[in-house]
């Protein structure tokens, strides 16, 4: 059994390390979607590049992250953890807190008019470009994140003291980003498969914020995340409960 990681670096190379195995199943009425840990690293070093190299994400770069809670936000959050940058979730109406953001990730982004860069995320699984018109300017995830690469380039050096994750409530450093969802999140012993339902969570800021916690919690106990979206009655979730082998149970 893998130790303790306490570091984001960390905890992304233990995920590496039995690349077959499942470390995200994302559930809704409409989709399920699995990753493996190298596949998920895969997707972060692709995503942490395009931040750095087109975005200019680095220390002191705020990212506001409006976006469902949704196995791609497990994507994004570690790719900007990654570059030093901080993630700055929306509060319930979507925004940011008063302190102003860098850079927009966003599946609506008809709803912001910031100035700054914006990057639109479609949100189904397969999907290959952004199903529709974009404002001027705009960024399209889908089709941008494939065109970089599989290794990660050049990194800033990431300031361990400043904010890593800023939520309507507080922030969290980056030194103490990991240890803060361990305390957050209770996710079971080591290696435990764990469900967190955020289906009937309506506001987005609190279930992206219990999402991010909760992943990097079970995955630094090299664990995996068994992730419920909306339209899943209660019948169906006692099924995959079963199938998907959950042992342990955390609250959004």
């Amino acid at each position: 059994m893998a130790d303790v990681t306490t570091t984001l670096p960390r905890v992304l190379e233990q995920l590496t390390r039995d690349p077959g195995r499942p470390r995200v199943t994302w559930y809704t009425d409409a989709e399920r979607v699995e990753l493996s840990g190298t596949v998920l690293v895969n997707w972060v070093t692709k995503t942490t590049n395009l931040l750095v190299e087109e975005l200019d994400a680095g220390p002191g770069a705020r990212v506001l992250l409006d976006l469902p809670a949704a196995w791609r936000a497990l994507m994004w959050a570690p790719a900007v953890w990654r570059s030093g940058a901080c993630v700055v979730l929306p509060d319930g109406t979507g925004t940011a807190d008063g302190g102003g953001v860098d850079v927009v990730v966003t599946d609506r982004p008809e709803a912001h008019t910031t100035g700054v860069p914006l990057v639109a995320v479609a949100s189904p699984a397969l999907a290959r470009s952004w199903p529709g018109p974009l404002p001027a300017g705009a960024l399209d995830a889908a089709a941008a994140v494939m065109t970089y690469g599989d290794t990660l380039g050049w990194l800033p050096a990431t300031d361990a003291t400043a904010p890593a994750l800023v939520t309507p409530t507080g922030s969290t450093a980056h030194a103490a980003l990991v240890e803060h969802a361990r305390t957050v999140a209770g996710t079971g012993s080591a290696g435990s498969r764990v469900l967190l339902d955020v289906g009937s969570t309506a506001d987005r800021g609190a279930a992206l914020a219990a999402t991010l916690t909760t992943a990097l919690a079970a995955w630094s106990d090299d664990g995996s995340l068994v992730l419920v979206g909306p339209g899943l009655d209660a019948q169906a979730r006692d099924r995959l409960r079963r199938t998907e082998r959950v042992d342990a149970d955390a609250t959004a």
